[in-house]
């Protein structure tokens, strides 16, 4: 059995032993039930990675004996996945499965065909969901760089990602080139865009092409909106040896 994953400050992990406290020990003590002699890895999400053993459980934490430290590199390209909001549950589902998969941002993208618009408070509780359900998807896939969830981004913000991109891309049914047969970057970024059930409007693809973005193809089939994103993932990871 794989050891649990938990988020902790990396500026304990060089000492010999450390206390999970706080809602990541209230989690392990009383929801997972971790008993003295069990393995689990703490992590602080950017790579850093402590491999410990549980010395003792007490109410609401863990005392852990350090055995070894070490860094993950982040891996290369980084993919950002720009998602169009999602009615819903679809999204947080889109985000828990990028997640897993890999994908290292995620954008929300208020696209001018989303059913869903996050307006005034909504986009705070919004942001805040998302951001919930990666980091708890994070541990789950026992990431030891969690996933970005950015801010919001508009249509003129999500252009400047892919201008600035190594490659940008927007998946779209009608794109005469697959994803499979485009040439991708080993390095910098790999931007996608996913756009809403009622997919990328006109103008909007305009304007990301004009950035400097390439429509591209899944396949023949046409992807709901929470499962496009980590089809092409799954694509772009095997291509360019992230798997």
């Amino acid at each position: 059995m794989t050891a649990p994953v938990f988020l902790a400050d990396s500026a304990a992990f060089t000492t010999g032993d450390l206390v999970l406290d706080g809602p990541e020990g209230r989690h392990a003590a009383t929801v997972r039930r971790l008993r003295a002699g069990e393995r689990v890895d703490l992590t602080d999400g950017a790579g850093a990675v402590a491999e410990c053993v549980v010395a003792d459980v007490l109410k609401d934490r863990l005392r852990l004996d350090v055995l070894k430290t070490y860094t993950v590199p982040a891996p290369a390209p980084r993919l950002i996945v720009v998602q169009g909001l999602a009615k819903g549950e679809r999204g947080e589902l889109a985000v828990e499965m990028m997640t897993e998969a890999g994908v290292d941002v995620i954008v929300p993208w208020s696209a001018a065909r989303s059913i869903t618009q996050w307006k005034g408070d909504k986009v705070a509780k919004g942001v805040g969901k998302w951001r919930a359900t990666g980091r708890e998807a994070g541990k789950q896939a026992r990431r030891f760089h969690q996933v970005e969830i950015a801010d919001l981004h508009t249509t003129a913000q999500v252009a400047g990602l892919l201008g600035s991109a190594a490659l940008g891309l927007i998946l779209h049914e009608e794109a005469a080139r697959p994803l499979a047969g485009l040439e991708l970057p080993a390095q910098g970024d790999i931007v996608v865009v996913v756009g809403p059930e009622g997919g990328v409007a006109e103008e909007e693809a305009e304007r990301f092409t004009a950035a400097g973005a390439v429509p591209a193809l899944l396949g023949d089939t046409v992807l709901r909106t929470s499962t496009a994103g980590v089809a092409a993932a799954a694509v772009i990871f095997a291509r360019t040896g992230r798997w």
